[in-house]
This record gives structure tokens, sequence and C-alpha cells, in this order.
């Protein structure tokens, strides 16, 4: 039995609006034994995401909500320091959905290899993980991007947009994003060669800005946000356009639902389709989606950036600043 000391993250109330560093507290547990067919897990770095807002709510969504008192869990890389499975060897690097915690002892079947050779380990959580995976499926399988095209992607800068507009350029489209800073429209269009972006905090009319940047109008909208921001895109649409919706980041605080526009109009008239998705239904083409973004990332034809916090205890503040749009590209924490 390894008597070493666990620090745990734990939901301690549900976030009312943005959540606080008070509804999360950080706790002290004995490491759980490592028993046949499991394996004990160092964590080194684990990922934040927005989706695990609606999981604080307490509300069953497609995935069930976090307990009160109960660990939070998401997307984990590690790597195995005690093993009882033939399937790793102490050494092994592995990404999983575990605990916010400084180990896990899991069963092995819940964990896949991470090969530190193909890209950084962190990737796994990020270009290489569960948000380039959604930016790869919801585009290509869902926007089904053609040569010459329009593409509006909202919450650009983060680490779905970024990626599916270096996708849409893959895939010769003309790519325009939306983000919250110079900073992220900058490196939008100077490192990730976005033909134009638009920072919608600077600008009075967003409408005209989107369409003074989409001539030609909007073909395939990435909606990573909701609200305002998608509003202004609808009656930009063309004649069988495609809608991703992806996030709707500016709706997930929100005490009461927002009431907007309606966007029926807008899809019957031009014969458009909006298509909501999650990543876990493409559970079983994972495997092609990352093949395909580690060919691309070792050609030079995908670039990432990770916004890195350390430290386990920081864990609540990096997720926080999801909510006020401090990270640029993946918000990760370094815990180990």
């Amino acid at each position: 039995m390894n008597t070493k000391r666990n620090r745990v993250i734990i939901l301690a109330k549900r976030p009312n609006g943005i959540p606080k560093e008070e509804d999360f507290r950080l706790i002290e547990t004995d490491i759980k034994e490592c028993k046949e067919g499991m394996v004990l897990v160092k964590t080194l770095y684990l990922s934040v995401d927005p989706y695990m807002r609606g999981r604080m709510s307490g509300i069953k969504t497609y995935i069930s909500p976090y307990e009160l008192e109960k660990p939070i869990t998401g997307g984990v890389v590690g790597e195995v320091i005690e093993s009882k499975s033939s399937d790793f060897r102490v050494g092994d690097f592995v990404v999983g959905n575990l605990n916010w915690s400084d180990f896990n002892t899991v069963d092995s079947r819940e964990l896949r290899k991470v090969d530190p050779d193909i890209a950084p380990i962190s990737t796994a959580l990020g270009i290489l993980g569960m948000p380039g995976l959604t930016a790869y499926f919801g585009l290509l399988d869902i926007g089904k991007p053609v040569q010459g095209e329009t593409v509006v992607i909202s919450g650009a800068a983060g680490a779905v947009g970024t990626v599916a507009g270096q996708i849409a350029k893959i895939k010769g489209c003309r790519v325009i994003g939306i983000a919250g800073s110079d900073k992220k429209t900058d490196y939008l269009v100077k490192e990730l060669g976005f033909d134009a972006a638009v920072n919608y905090k600077k600008i009075s009319d967003i409408k005209k800005e989107i369409k003074n940047n989409c001539p030609n109008g909007v073909d395939i909208y990435f909606d990573n946000v909701g609200g305002e921001i998608s509003d202004a895109v609808m009656p930009l649409l063309n004649y069988k356009a495609r809608i991703i919706l992806c996030g709707q980041i500016s709706q997930y605080n929100m005490d009461k639902p927002d009431i907007g526009p309606r966007v029926q109009t807008y899809l019957l008239i031009k014969s458009a389709m909006m298509k909501g998705f999650i990543v876990m239904d493409y559970a079983d083409r994972y495997e092609e989606g990352i093949k395909q973004l580690a060919q691309w990332l070792s050609e030079k034809k995908l670039k990432y950036i990770e916004s890195i916090v350390n430290g386990l205890e920081n864990a609540p503040k990096a997720f926080i600043g999801l909510f006020k749009g401090e990270n640029l590209g993946k918000q990760l924490v370094k815990v180990s």
C-alpha cells in the first residue's frame, strides 16, 4: 500500500454565475491501493475545459453532473508509477478522464498510452486530444469545407477554434476568427494564417464588422460561443450554409436561459443546416483523427499554443479564467 498522501480538488458548492474559488476545496486523502488490473498514475498535466461548467450545475445533460463533496474529474496526462496490469509498465505516459489530484489509482481500461516521440505529452489534452478532435470532426464531418468557401469561427483563439481555423485553411477556405483581445486576433492572423480576425470587445457593431470581412457571405459557421456574436452571423449565411454547434460559452454562467433572435427563418430561407455535436459521438474514429492531426503537426501545417498555470491548487483559478478570456489556445495546469 502506498503511504503517500494525495491532494484532491472537490466541488464544495454549486456555482452561481461565474464560478468562484470558494466553490472548490483542496483536501488530502490516502492513495488507493493498486490492485490487480489497475495502475497508479502520477498527474503531470490536467485540463480545464468550458464544458465542465455545465457539470457543476447539478443537471444531467449528455454527461453526469459532478457530485458535491466529490472530486472534479477531467482530462489528465500522467506517468505510471505502479502497475498491476499487463497493458502498462512503470514509466509509461497515459491519458484518461481522472480526478483533479496528485495521484489516481484506476482500472487500466480507462487509460490509453501517449507516445512522447510524436509530440510533447501535453498535446494529448489539446491539439492531439479532445479539443483537436472536436475541431477535426466538427469541421470536416459537419462543415464539409470546400475550397474557396468562407468559414467564420467564434471563440477562435481557444483550444478548439485555433485548430478548426487551421484545418479550414488546409482545406483552402477563407477563415475569419472572432476573439476578445488584440493579442488574440494578432495571433490568429500573424501566426495561424487566418485571413482576418475581429476583436468583438473593441467594436460597437459586430454584425457590420463581420460583414465587412465576409464580402461573399458565410458558408460555414463554427460556433463555440452563442449569444450576440452568433446572432450577428446568422443574417450573413449563404445558401446551404452549415452551422457547427460546438459550444455556447457565453451562456454557461447564466441563471436563466438567454432569449435572443430566432434562427429558424435564416435556416429556412437559406436552406442552411445547424447541427450540434459532442466529440464522444466520434469515439470509434478517435484513432483516425489523432493520426491525421499528428501528421499535419509533423508537416508543420498545424501550430498550437498552450496557456499553463502551475500547481494543482491553482486549477480552480485556471478554470475560472476560461470565462474571463484569459487563455490563448489550450489552458492546462501543470501539476508535477
